[in-house]
């Protein structure tokens, strides 16, 4: 099998670029999707416009509602079955539950984010997906 073959199956063709980076290690570690070794975010959860790193352009990088989406389903499951195992096991007054659970949502829905959004702007640059477009088809009738 020829080199050109293998990085063609294996979407790897350095002219593009995609598939150098395992989409999933990026948005773990919340870095470029890229190069993988630039911080995707500036600030706790903006993405940057530029790769620090590579010079990437991420101002087109938009995972849009789909991270809050999985934090909110897996999150709200996770707090149950804790709350219900915590519940169940040692039984704390109502005031331990008000004091633990807003501040395991609240860090853990943090960490979740920032780990989803990366991931799905990663899954993005490596499938190539961009937005979009209908094409306007013209009738015989003009």
């Amino acid at each position: 099998m020829t080199s050109d073959k293998m990085n063609t199956e294996n979407n790897t063709d350095p002219e593009q670029g995609f598939g150098s980076v395992s989409p999933y290690q990026a948005g773990f570690k919340c870095r470029c999707p890229k190069c993988g070794t630039g911080p995707l975010y500036g600030r706790l959860l903006d993405i940057k416009p530029t790769c620090d790193t590579c010079g990437f352009d991420l101002s087109d990088a938009d995972p849009g509602d789909g991270a809050i989406v999985f934090v909110i389903l897996i999150l709200g499951a996770l707090t149950t079955i804790a709350a219900i195992i915590v519940e169940v096991k040692i039984a704390p007054p109502t005031w331990v539950h008000m004091l633990i659970w807003p501040v395991f949502i609240f860090g853990l829905a943090i960490w979740m984010l920032r780990v989803f959004k990366a991931t799905l702007v990663a899954l993005q640059y490596h499938h190539d997906a961009h937005e979009g477009v209908l094409e306007e088809s013209k009738s015989d009738d003009d």
